[in-house]
């Protein structure tokens, strides 16, 4: 059995006043707060509480009410390239059927709620008006992550992040590091030994000679 669905809900729209008759059109405009998780995870969503304008037509027909419209809001994220916070504005398309319980996908009366017209059980594809109701959360959601970026970009040449040291190179566009074989980087790093030793021995012997020079005057 289904969820009694509750008109207070701002996606959830009465149809009462449109009626059965088909052809009867109603136009409306809503704003609504974006519900939670409205968009894809860990990339780019509309935030939760946001507004979503909503322009909508609701068309009678045969077996249900069709829903067309349009859906605007803003969208947050970041680039996934260089991980700078983006905005992104978001346009999405919505058009979905929401059937009758007594009728069939033909607008056909069906003998028992539950039950398509050959007495098997209905299709789970389809969504239906539950006492003059019908949600729209779950279509909105559908058309916005269809309309959202999949991979956004702060721009489309971003050239994201130095791979050595995290640098975002839009920021710094001269911005290398000097390649080095690492069989030179070894012996670059013996011949400093070397030469701190040389320097090491050096000051050791100047050091000393002061004093060896006093040995052979006294002599």
């Amino acid at each position: 059995m289904n969820a009694r669905l509750d008109h207070r809900n701002p996606l959830v729209f009465d149809t009462h006043e449109l009626g059965r008759r088909p052809g009867t059109l109603k136009r409306l405009t809503r704003s609504v707060p974006a519900p939670k998780d409205f968009g894809v995870a860990e990339v780019i969503e509309v935030p939760e509480g946001d507004p979503v304008e909503l322009k909508l037509r609701l068309e009678s027909v045969l077996e249900g009410v069709l829903v067309s419209g349009t859906a605007r809001a803003t969208a947050a994220g970041e680039c996934v390239r260089c991980l700078e916070p983006l905005t992104r504005k978001v346009e999405a398309d919505i058009q979905e059927l929401f059937s009758y319980h007594d009728a069939d996908d033909r607008g056909r009366s069906k003998a028992e709620p539950g039950d398509d017209a050959e007495g098997g059980p209905e299709d789970d594809d389809r969504l239906f008006i539950e006492d003059g109701l019908f949600d729209l959360e779950p279509v909105l959601r559908d058309a916005v992550v269809l309309a959202l970026p999949m991979q956004p970009l702060c721009t489309e040449d971003c050239a994201g992040l130095c791979p050595e040291c995290g640098v975002r190179l839009a920021d710094e566009p001269g911005h290398h590091h000097d390649a080095v074989d690492p069989r030179w980087a070894a012996l670059q790093g013996l011949a400093e030994t070397v030469k701190d030793g040389e320097k090491d021995s050096i000051e050791h012997t100047d050091g000393a000679a002061p004093g060896a020079a006093d040995e052979k005057q006294e002599k």
